[in-house]
């Protein structure tokens, strides 16, 4: 296991942050203790328990993979974690907003994997610098289990011409895959174990593939905003601010859940679908669920 970076009193140093922008990733950063994210996963998994056939109106893993913080108040209280958020602080100053919580789960011995891809392609947001994702292990990120791969650099690039294949192997909704071939040897294998954190670059091509392990792999991904950042493709956007102050309003503002889904909660939810689907399934060949 790689061990962590060493922070000063949480945050990250000038020349972390200066890496981050150099390679448009930063890892391990621990966040909180193996104990603390083991009890987020058996959070996640009574819940998974509780509510698989309880009557949902969209499937569970809809719910997971999909904007968690709406209904989910535990998933909420990861995205505010005070470690989180001053490490992520370095990377958006001190303006920082939630724009969206996912579960993202290999399940154990699954062919699924994410193909390369940049995030802002389908975000609607541009190709902001003002959005980075913490990627949370819940459970050991290696090689085996099917961590992300990034590729060094390329955050410097433009958004690259993608394709969609919809293949029902690949997780992302589309199957939205970078229309170029990458190299293995220009992939880092984003190894990550329960409470460390990585952080990347909206336009930092990344992937993961199968998991062959005996166990799920399990991530909490938040992807915070910087309040100036806009969306530009679709109507109306949500986030939620929760350090500093918003001088630009260009988001709708949600707050934390109080129980699990809630049928409040859940109207909001779908409204909130709806209106981020005009972005992220803009020009797509045929209509899908953005995340399977």
């Amino acid at each position: 296991m790689q061990r962590s970076l060493p922070l000063q009193q949480g945050r990250l140093s000038d020349a972390q942050i200066q890496q981050y922008w150099d390679d448009g990733f930063l890892f391990p950063i621990r966040v909180m203790d193996e104990d603390t994210a083991k009890d987020y996963r058996r959070q996640l998994e009574a819940m998974e328990d509780i509510w698989l056939d309880n009557g949902l109106p969209r499937p569970l893993n809809s719910y997971k993979r999909v904007n968690a913080h709406l209904v989910m108040p535990f998933a909420f209280e990861i995205g505010q974690h005070p470690a989180m958020l001053d490490v992520v602080e370095g990377i958006l100053g001190p303006d920082v907003m939630i724009y969206s919580v996912e579960f993202f789960i290999k399940e154990a011995s699954s062919p699924h994997i994410v193909t390369m891809h940049q995030d802002l392609t389908y975000w609607g947001l541009g190709e902001t610098s003002g959005m980075v994702t913490a990627w949370l292990a819940l459970s050991p990120a290696t090689p085996q289990s099917g961590c992300m791969d990034f590729v060094k650099g390329s955050h410097k690039q433009p958004i690259q011409p993608h394709h969609d294949s919809f293949d029902e192997n690949n997780l992302l909704s589309r199957g939205q895959e970078i229309a170029v071939d990458v190299a293995d040897e220009d992939k880092t294998p984003i190894e990550i174990h329960p409470g460390q954190i990585s952080l990347h670059h909206g336009l930092t091509i990344h992937g993961s593939g199968p998991n062959v392990s005996d166990d799920r792999r399990i991530a909490v991904v938040v992807r915070y905003v910087r309040p100036d950042v806009q969306q530009i493709v679709g109507g109306k956007d949500y986030a939620t601010l929760v350090r500093g102050t918003d001088a630009h309003q260009n988001f709708e503002p949600v707050t934390r859940p109080d129980r699990l889904f809630d049928p409040e909660d859940m109207k909001r939810y779908d409204q909130i679908a709806s209106e981020q689907a005009k972005a992220k399934m803009a020009g797509a060949a045929k209509q899908a669920e953005i995340y399977r």
